[in-house]
C-alpha cells in the first residue's frame, strides 16, 4: 500500500496560512496521476483543480489537425486549472500528465468559494497565475528565437525543478510532442547533451548528470521563469 502523501509537499499548499490550511485539508482528495492521463480537455468546464506532488502536468495547445505544443509545465510548485478561478470556466488548452506520480485535487465549487473569500488565498493564487503567464510567454519567445538544443535544456530544467530527484521518465516521441518538433530533432539534441556529459538517456529514462552544465548551456528563458516563480511564490506562508 502506498504511503500517505503530505499535501504540503506541493508549494502552493505549503504556502497556505494556518487558518486556510485547516479549512482546506479535509477537502483535498489524494489522486494517482498516471502517465498520459488527461486532466481537462479544451473547452470542457473544469470539475476540479489539481495540485501535483511528484508528477508533472503539461499544458498543451492542440491544433485542428491534431498537432500540439506545450505552453507550460506544472508540478509541485503549483496547480492545474487556473481558468476555474479566473472566471473563464474553460480554456483552449489541454492538461496531460507527462511524468506519472501523485497529487491532490479540490472540487471546483470549493476552489471558487476559497477564491471569492478575497483573503490570502486570492493573493496567493493571483501571484501563481502571474508566474504561470510568465512561463507561457517565455516559452513562446524561446520556441521562436532559440535553438532546439537550448529549448530541450530549458524544458529539462523546468521539469526537474518540479520533481524530486534528478531523473525523468520520458520518451523522445513525447518530448517531441511537448516541444512541437520532429522526433529526429529531439534525438539529435539529446545525443549532443549526452556526448557533452550533461545527461544520460536510455530506454525513456533521462538522468541529469551535470545540472550546472545544463544551466550554462540553456538560454536565458529558464532563469527568467525560475526567478519569477521564486519571487512570487516564496516557501513561507502567504500573507
Amino acid at each position: 500500500m502506498a504511503a500517505l502523501l503530505d499535501p504540503r509537499r506541493n508549494r502552493l499548499l505549503a504556502s497556505l496560512p494556518s487558518a486556510e490550511w485547516e479549512r482546506w485539508s479535509p477537502l483535498l482528495e489524494e489522486v494517482d496521476l498516471p502517465l498520459g492521463r488527461v486532466l481537462y480537455e479544451s473547452g470542457v468546464p473544469l470539475a476540479h483543480v489539481y495540485f501535483p506532488v511528484d508528477a508533472i502536468v503539461s499544458l498543451l495547445y492542440v491544433m485542428e489537425n491534431g498537432a500540439s505544443a506545450e505552453i507550460a509545465v506544472v508540478g509541485n510548485e503549483g496547480l492545474v486549472g487556473v481558468s476555474l478561478f479566473m472566471g473563464g470556466e474553460t480554456t483552449p488548452s489541454r492538461a496531460v500528465v507527462q511524468s506519472a506520480g501523485r497529487g491532490f485535487r479540490l472540487e471546483a465549487q470549493a476552489m471558487k468559494a476559497e477564491f471569492n473569500r478575497a483573503g490570502p488565498v486570492l493573493h496567493l493564487l493571483l501571484r501563481y497565475t502571474q508566474a504561470l503567464i510568465t512561463q507561457m510567454a517565455q516559452t513562446a519567445v524561446c520556441n521562436r528565437h532559440h535553438s532546439l538544443d537550448q529549448q530541450l535544456c530549458r524544458w529539462l530544467l523546468l521539469s526537474l525543478d518540479r520533481l524530486p530527484g534528478s531523473e525523468l521518465r520520458m520518451t523522445q516521441e513525447l518530448i517531441a510532442n511537448m516541444l512541437g518538433v520532429r522526433r529526429e530533432g529531439v534525438t539529435e539534441a539529446a545525443l549532443k547533451l549526452q556526448a557533452a556529459g550533461l545527461i544520460r538517456y536510455a530506454r525513456g529514462n533521462i538522468a541529469v548528470l551535470d545540472r550546472p552544465g545544463l544551466e550554462r548551456r540553456t538560454c536565458e528563458c529558464y532563469a527568467v521563469v525560475k526567478k519569477e516563480y521564486d519571487r512570487l511564490l516564496p516557501v513561507t506562508l502567504a500573507t
